[in-house]
């Protein structure tokens, strides 16, 4: 390696069976398209579209999925050299249903265990890590074993080098619960919360960055008010918090005083998977350039919103232009 990553994300990977209809619920749906999928991929991908030098360390099938993913990575200019095979696990797929403007249920099919959660800590090439401008992690890397250990490996490793952001990133059925959080899927909901909560707390004493919204901000700080989680995670140890707000747009607080509100960019919503990790991208993308928390959080918001207002995910990535574009600077 020449160079360091700008961006080099960790976590889920496999491939998104969408269907080509909205508004019809699975049973029913008759036609789908294949894409690239995975939250810490999309995010890799996010970047890479608006110029960044991306890389994904993750796991697939050795199987004609995972020969896929391998193609689609390459073809979206995001380095592959850390995606590997796992012989005894079938590449991952996820299958959602589409009733816009907010219901979009996905379907995760990652058993008898996703390759992705098979990486290993002596697997990592630490240096890479340690060099890149940006690393990313999620809670998901956090669930099982092996990939608990890789991921705590990992950020120590990185020793807070340059930017480490945790995106939070709650998925309770990875945690042997239902439902979000706030006790929404009732004991198996709380249990779940509880499980994650220690692996949450020792992932965010080496990152600098926390991203997520509400109901994943409150697995790692038992608060529910944006405020109050984001002053919660600054005194856990990152120096900026990022809470999304859904409807009411984005709360940003930095550990020096600094706080950005912004409200969310009004758009059609077609299907808001992968707008989370647009906004995630994008944030990457400003922080890289140093923007102030404001523009930034407004950057991110667009890059959201332009994903929600389309079909696919990793595919509906926006670039450079289209951003400024849609902010009206292009």
């Amino acid at each position: 390696m020449t160079q360091p990553f700008d961006l080099i994300t960790m976590g889920r990977i496999g491939v998104d069976i969408y269907p080509l209809q909205t508004g019809v619920p699975l049973a029913r749906v008759e036609t789908f398209g294949k894409f690239l999928g995975g939250s810490a991929t999309n995010v890799a991908v996010a970047a890479a579209r608006l110029g960044r030098r991306s890389a994904v360390i993750s796991r697939t099938g050795r199987d004609p999925f995972g020969e896929y993913v391998h193609q689609a990575l390459r073809e979206f200019g995001v380095d592959d050299r850390w995606v590997t095979p796992v012989d005894a696990y079938p590449t991952p797929v996820t299958f959602c249903e589409i009733f816009p403007p907010d219901d979009f249920p996905l379907y995760f099919y990652r058993r008898p265990k996703a390759p992705d959660l098979v990486i290993h800590p002596e697997e990592l090439d630490r240096d890479a890590i340690a060099a890149a401008r940006i690393f990313w992690i999620t809670g998901t890397g956090l669930c099982e074993e092996p990939s608990r250990s890789a991921t705590l490996a990992a950020l120590e490793a990185r020793a807070k080098a340059g930017t480490t952001v945790f995106d939070l990133d709650w998925r309770p059925m990875f945690w042997g619960g239902e439902g979000g959080a706030s006790g929404d899927g009732g004991a198996t909901g709380a249990a779940a919360m509880a499980a994650a909560r220690p692996y949450y707390e020792a992932a965010l004493r080496h990152a600098t960055v926390a991203v997520g919204n509400v109901d994943e901000a409150e697995v790692a700080t038992g608060l529910r008010d944006p405020g109050d989680c984001a002053r919660a995670l600054l005194e856990m140890g990152v120096e900026l918090a990022v809470i999304k707000q859904g409807p009411k747009g984005v709360l940003a607080v930095h550990r020096d005083g600094r706080t950005a509100e912004v409200p969310p960019t009004p758009v059609e919503v077609v299907n808001g998977l992968g707008a989370g990790d647009s906004f995630g991208g994008a944030l990457c993308h400003r922080l890289l350039s140093g923007w102030e928390l404001e523009p930034m959080m407004r950057y991110a918001n667009a890059a959201g919103a332009i994903v929600a207002s389309r079909l696919a995910c990793s595919s509906a990535m926006p670039t450079a232009d289209e951003v400024d574009a849609f902010l009206g600077d292009g």
